[in-house]
């Protein structure tokens, strides 16, 4: 029973609850900043640049290599070859893209938010002081008066 009631306690506590809380927090901010990017991001740049795609950038080695034609697609390439070993590095330089874009959007997400934190705590008024401060307070100045 020792290892249940263990499992219990760390179950039920704080930090387990709030990292599971952020897991799904954090897909579903996955699923906004994607769309950002994908549905916002990317057609402007597209627009100015073409569409950013290097999937089909590889280079093929090894046997049947040599059959590929100049052009081939990345998937046409692993049809025609089978047996070749496709370093296929254009994928890798659009993902890297993608992950530059998102962490943009990202830093400037949390910097916006950080700003609209800032700008609450200064329009915050300062508490006013209570009963007791104000009575201490009171004593202080006719002790000084004295």
């Amino acid at each position: 029973m020792g290892i249940v009631k263990e499992f219990k306690e760390f179950a039920i506590k704080g930090n387990a609850f709030d990292l599971a809380v952020g897991v799904i927090i954090g897909g579903a901010f996955g699923k906004i900043v994607t769309s950002i990017i994908d549905d916002l991001i990317m057609p402007i740049v597209a627009a100015i640049v073409g569409k950013p795609d290097f999937s089909s950038i590889y280079f093929a080695m090894g046997k049947g290599a040599e059959n590929i034609p100049a052009g081939a697609t990345l998937a046409k390439a692993k049809e025609i070859a089978p047996d070749a070993a496709i370093f296929a590095y254009g994928n890798f330089i659009t993902v890297a893209i993608n992950f530059l874009l998102l962490a943009l959007v990202v830093f400037m997400l949390v910097k916006t938010i950080n700003k609209m934190k800032k700008a609450e705590v200064a329009e915050a008024p300062a508490p006013a002081p209570t009963a007791t401060e104000q009575l201490l307070a009171e004593i202080r100045d006719e002790l000084k008066k004295k």
